[in-house]
């Protein structure tokens, strides 16, 4: 089986060169990272060229332009352009720990995604691991919330395993799919622009299809560095579309995954054996 690590991101190039230095540290390495960049200035790929030709492995930018939130289309085109048969949805602030690839490989089972936890910092204790590499929160650190989530006890994490179809807590942040159950149900929903909901609403999409929800806890550890949030967003459209998916149990969107095929039908270039690309015309 092999993992594709799709890393989304936004204009925050210290948060994701502490991402990609975690992965790259991994004591099970997975087949390739993508950074999928829904409009970054060009700090981001400079960090990209930067430590491109030491990465231990296949590691690709994919950048579209800065037309607003378009995280689902970002997403999207991860998943198009994945070789791996496995896909590990990461957001560009989430610090992985050192055996979250080799744990989310014993947690796959057919029929099922995941959806893992994450260790939340205050801005604190984000400075410092910005400013520390090597430093990762353990369960008596302070500036930390969800405190149980820094504990690795793979074998406690069984007693989460049990498939089931609750919708609370869905987070893409921390989550995976097999790549051909996202083509089934064509990706994320590109409808859903702006903050927030098009996780749920895959979810929703994907039990609809008949995948079941598995629970990695205490395996596969990850930290969000501490960032202010749009969490709260008064009438939501996103909510409507989320409502009449369920309504209507849909499992394929319209605007999705599939339109990306053709673009990626050739895999696109290994960041570490690539000539420097003509710089797209950032907006930002």
């Amino acid at each position: 089986m092999r993992i594709s690590v799709a890393v989304i991101t936004y204009n925050w190039p210290e948060a994701l060169e502490r991402v990609l230095a975690a992965l790259a540290a991994q004591s099970e390495l997975p087949h390739e990272v993508i950074v999928t960049d829904d409009g970054s200035g060009a700090a981001t790929r400079e960090l990209l060229e930067r430590i491109a030709p030491d990465y231990p492995v296949r590691l690709v930018h994919l950048w579209q332009p800065d037309d607003g939130a378009r995280m689902s289309r970002a997403r999207n085109r991860a998943i198009a352009a994945a070789q791996g048969d496995y896909v590990i949805l990461l957001d560009g602030d989430m610090v992985a720990e050192r055996h979250f690839i080799a744990d989310h490989r014993a947690f796959a089972r057919r029929g099922c995604f995941v959806q893992g936890s994450r260790v939340l910092t205050d801005a604190r204790l984000t400075r410092h691991m910005l400013e520390q590499a090597a430093f990762v929160p353990g369960f008596f650190s302070r500036g930390i919330e969800r405190r149980r989530h820094t504990l690795r006890m793979p074998l406690l994490a069984n007693l989460y395993a049990r498939p089931h179809v609750r919708r609370r807590g869905i987070k893409s942040c921390n989550m995976a799919f097999w790549r051909d159950d996202l083509l089934r149900v064509n990706g994320f929903n590109e409808a859903m622009t702006g903050w927030g909901r098009e996780d749920t609403e895959l979810a929703a999409r994907a039990f609809h299809a008949g995948l079941l929800r598995r629970d990695l806890r205490f395996s596969a550890l990850a930290t969000h560095l501490y960032h202010r949030t749009r969490k709260h967003v008064v009438d939501n459209p996103n909510d409507r579309i989320v409502e009449d998916t369920r309504a209507r149990q849909l499992i394929r969107c319209e605007l999705g995954l599939d339109q990306h095929l053709p673009e990626f039908a050739a895999a696109p270039a290994d960041l570490r054996f690539a000539a420097p690309e003509p710089r797209p015309p950032y907006s930002n």
